[in-house]
């Protein structure tokens, strides 16, 4: 049996079936109803944040907070993400402008990101990466002080927390994935959480149409609200996520366990002060016998399928016809890494299997 990177988890089916029973009897099936009340509510509770507003998917929940902060010109970004980032940002008129990453954490590098404001620059965007943070100081400091907005891209850190702070309440807002493959999920969706109550009004707005009452359109909006079906797997998953996330932790030990101190490989180093999702866990081949591709290839041929997460850059995006040059060290990186197979009931075999054959 083959192997993923990644298993979605689901709740037991009885209960999934007995969350949306009431769907039958309701035949309220999207537009905000009962179920996604209750989701935000659940949300809300469990970032402790004031604010949660649910949306379809992650990306439209990024496009859709930039529209509402109606910000122009240039945003600062991170081009070592995957490519919604960078898409979000241009699909609102708007010119990414590339950061480098630090090279022990892989997020933006506040080191330098003074050097690319310019008087057009009215936002910084940057990206949480497999469950590490940003150093959220450093940016929001430096946002402060050129009178910046700072959106977070937290789609890898749902249920990551700083100094026992959930990680979404850190800038003016943040964004989270709920897609399939994530920590939670919601089959598909995705949220945005802010701090702004005007904000969050808009983006509610925005996201259905721009309606305002039965004969008023007050934006030019979309349509990107989650239906009931997919806020029930939410409100499912959310009750399970703390026995998930024990079962990453104990995967990520299992790896870190077998894996620390092997020649030519950098394992990602914990943060002080961060309670992490577990995410992911990426290895990057630095120096070792064989390269990060030619390790992918050793395991696929073992039914064992890694992921080459973040490759490649976004700013050598063919859509974009954006180059790397300017941000070595996360062309260095995308370059390297390969992340693990990770999820709750990977069994220890499997990991020691994967760890052995990346040792060999």
């Amino acid at each position: 049996m083959n192997i993923n990177v990644t298993k979605s988890s689901l709740p037991p089916y009885e209960e999934y079936a007995e969350e949306i029973k009431s769907l039958w009897d309701s035949h309220w099936l999207t537009n905000m109803g009962e179920k996604h009340q209750r989701l935000e509510a659940a949300l809300k509770d469990y970032l402790g944040a004031e604010q949660v507003t649910l949306f379809t998917n992650g990306h439209l929940a990024l496009e859709t907070v930039i529209a509402a902060m109606e910000l122009t010109g240039e945003v600062i970004t991170t081009p070592f993400t995957f490519v919604s980032t960078t898409n979000a940002i241009t699909r609102n008129g708007l010119k990414p402008v590339f950061c480098d990453i630090d090279p022990e954490s892989y997020t933006m590098d506040p080191a330098k990101i003074e050097a690319l404001i310019t008087p057009e620059a009215s936002a910084i965007i940057p990206v949480h990466v497999y469950g590490t943070l940003c150093d959220t100081d450093a940016i929001e400091a430096i946002a402060a002080k050129h009178g910046l907005k700072v959106i977070y891209d937290a789609a890898h850190a749902f249920g990551v927390k700083k100094n026992g702070v959930s990680a979404a309440n850190l800038g003016d807002a943040s964004m989270f994935s709920f897609h399939a493959t994530k920590v939670f999920n919601t089959v598909e969706g995705g949220a945005v959480i802010c701090r702004d109550p005007a904000i969050k009004e808009r983006m509610d707005y925005i996201k259905n149409f721009g309606v305002h009452g039965p004969e008023r359109i007050v934006y030019p909006g979309g349509n990107a609200k989650m239906s009931e079906f997919h806020a029930a797997m939410g409100l499912c998953n959310l009750r399970h996520l703390d026995e998930w996330l024990a079962g990453r932790k104990a995967v990520v030990e299992r790896y870190r366990k077998n894996l620390s101190g092997v020649p030519g490989l950098t394992i990602l180093r914990e943060q002080e002060g961060v309670e992490s999702n577990y995410a992911y866990f990426p290895v990057v081949f630095d120096g070792a016998k064989y390269t990060r591709d030619e390790a992918a290839e050793r395991l696929a041929a073992q039914g064992i399928n890694a992921r080459k997460y973040f490759f490649p850059l976004t700013n050598h995006n063919e859509a974009y016809g954006f180059r790397g040059e300017e941000t070595p060290v996360a062309l260095h990186i995308s370059e390297r890494v390969l992340t693990l197979p990770l999820y709750p009931n990977l069994a220890m075999e499997d990991v020691d299997r994967i760890c052995e054959i990346i040792t060999e």
